[in-house]
């Protein structure tokens, strides 16, 4: 079981990236996916949550701004971050947890984990 993140980059602020999420070994349609993002110093943050009945959630910081969504074969998840801000520079995580939904978007509750990318927003 592996995930891979992609799309990480330099933009300026109000631009937009698109982070995605490769399954190797599983597809998403079992599994609750979470994207996260840390800065250092400071707690690994959960932004967005997709469950296999297409239920999604947003973290008031991102709301608006984001849109997580996946491929028809359930083997790539992507984050669409539009109106980036300075602010949401960090590194960007994605990671999966079997099971249809979860009660909160929480590190302790997944197990599997991508590498993390990074994004850089400037002013």
């Amino acid at each position: 079981v592996q995930l891979v993140e992609s799309g990480g980059g330099l933009v300026q602020a109000g631009g937009s990236l698109r982070l995605s999420c490769a399954a190797s070994g599983f597809t998403f349609d079992e599994h609750v996916i979470g994207w996260f993002r840390q800065v250092p110093g400071k707690e690994r943050e959960g932004i967005s949550s997709l469950s296999t009945t297409g239920r999604t959630y947003y973290a008031d910081s991102v709301k608006g701004r984001f849109t997580i969504s996946s491929t028809h074969d359930k083997n790539t998840v992507y984050l669409q971050m539009n109106s980036l801000k300075p602010e949401d520079t960090a590194v960007y995580y994605c990671a999966a947890i079997d099971g249809a939904t979860i009660p909160r978007i929480q590190v302790k509750v997944f197990s599997n984990w991508g590498q993390g990318t990074q994004d850089a927003v400037s002013t």
